[in-house]
Parts: structure tokens; C-alpha cells; sequence
């Protein structure tokens, strides 16, 4: 059974709210319905087409066993980002977009290994016995760093079956990486962004936290989907 996308519920969410029109991206105009005091107003009924077109491809790469690696590193977004993604079981990055997380997969995996060792052998004991309490804390602060960097994506083994971005502005890089890997792009495209960087775009305003929740929801509900027809 599909998500089921309710228009009323991304109107109340603000998902139609554009940029000013100054702002505006040109080959945003299919997805653009009017504008209003200077402000672009998104087509939601574009929106819901987008949906439900990323939406079954979501469930697909999660009911083929693959990874969603959910993205979103923009301040506002970190929380309910990192929340959704554990929500749905699935790695994310909230913090900075490091260059070569996917494509330079040789440097991620041993900075992931060695974070995995600190952590296996901190919580054995084994840290403990061999250093003093001022080397334990050292080992901890860079566990801690560590985690700060690759916490969401330690147990992504691979390349991920797709990408979700929630603002394909601020994480450009992600994209970029995905594209040159021929990963899959789910992402939420604002009225001053390019479309064309992403194969599954949502048109939808990437800066309100009340429509990008609904959106994650939307996501979120799609993976679970996938997960229960896992071959």
C-alpha cells in the first residue's frame, strides 16, 4: 500500500511558500503557481505529483535491502533530520557535509573503523586498564569527535540506494557526490534552486521547520513501507 499524500496537510504546513521572486530560479517555473506580495507560491499540486512519484521509489530501494541516507545540515533542519532518519532506521548527516563522504569511501571507512575500535574497547574496559584517567578522557574526546563527524553514517556499509536532501542549496556537495556515484537524489526544491540537480524533485519551501517535518514524515512513512516487503 502507498503513502498517501494529503494536499490539505502541506497547505497548512506552509510547503507552498516560495522565495521572494528576485530570488527565483528559472527552471523552477513548471512548479511555480502564482506570486503573492513578491513572494513566489509554489503549485502543491506539483508537489503531491513529486511525492508520489519519490515516494514508491523510496520504498523500493528500502524494500530491496539498500540504505536512504537522509541529509540535512542547515540549522534549523539538524534535529528533526537526525530524528527522522533514526525514526526510520536509516543513516544521516546533520552536521557539516565532509568532502568524500560517498565518494572517497577508502578515508571514511577507516575513520569509521577506528571510531568503532574506541568505542568497542571504552566500553570493555580495555582503554581503562592500559591509561591513566587524562589519556581515557583524550581517547573520549576524539570518540566524541568522531562522532560528531560520522556518528550517523557508522553503520552505513556502502554506497546508499538513494539520497534525501531537504534543502538542495545547502547541500550541494551531497548531491554533487551522489550524482558522480549515480546514486539516486530525492530532494525539496525551493523557488531560487536548480531542479535539474536532483532525479525525485519535491517542489516544497525548504526553510519552514512545520513543512519540512511533514515532508520527513512523508519519507519516513515511505521507508517503514519498503521495510515491511523487504526481499
Amino acid at each position: 500500500m502507498a503513502v498517501a499524500v494529503d494536499i490539505k496537510a502541506l497547505l497548512e504546513a506552509g510547503v507552498h511558500f516560495g522565495h521572494k521572486t528576485s530570488r527565483w530560479h528559472p527552471k523552477m517555473a513548471p512548479y511555480i503557481h502564482s506570486k503573492r506580495q513578491e513572494a513566489h507560491i509554489i503549485n502543491l499540486e506539483k508537489t503531491v505529483e513529486g511525492l508520489e512519484v519519490a515516494l514508491p521509489f523510496i520504498s523500493k530501494v528500502a524494500a530491496n535491502g539498500k540504505k536512504v541516507l537522509f541529509v540535512g545540515t542547515k540549522k534549523q533542519h539538524k534535529d528533526i533530520v537526525k530524528a527522522a532518519a533514526e525514526a526510520a532506521g536509516q543513516p544521516f548527516v546533520t552536521e557539516r557535509w565532509i568532502g568524500g563522504m560517498l565518494t572517497n569511501v577508502a578515508t571514511v571507512t577507516s575513520q569509521i573503523k577506528k571510531l568503532k575500535d574506541l568505542e568497542r574497547r571504552m566500553a570493555s574496559g580495555d582503554l581503562e586498564k592500559r591509561y591513566n584517567k587524562l589519556e581515557v578522557q583524550r581517547f573520549q574526546e576524539e570518540i566524541d569527535v568522531l562522532n560528531h563527524k560520522y556518528g550517523g553514517i557508522k553503520d552505513l556499509s556502502g554506497i546508499p540506494g538513494a539520497v534525501v536532501v531537504v534543502d538542495t542549496l545547502t547541500d550541494a556537495n551531497a548531491i554533487r557526490e551522489a550524482r558522480t556515484l549515480g546514486v539516486p537524489v530525492v530532494g525539496v526544491v525551493d523557488t531560487n534552486a536548480d531542479p535539474s540537480m536532483v532525479d525525485y524533485v519535491v517542489p516544497g519551501n525548504d526553510d519552514a521547520i512545520k513543512g519540512t517535518q511533514l515532508l520527513l514524515d512523508y519519507f519516513v512513512a515511505a521507508v517503514k513501507e519498503g521495510g515491511k516487503a523487504e526481499k
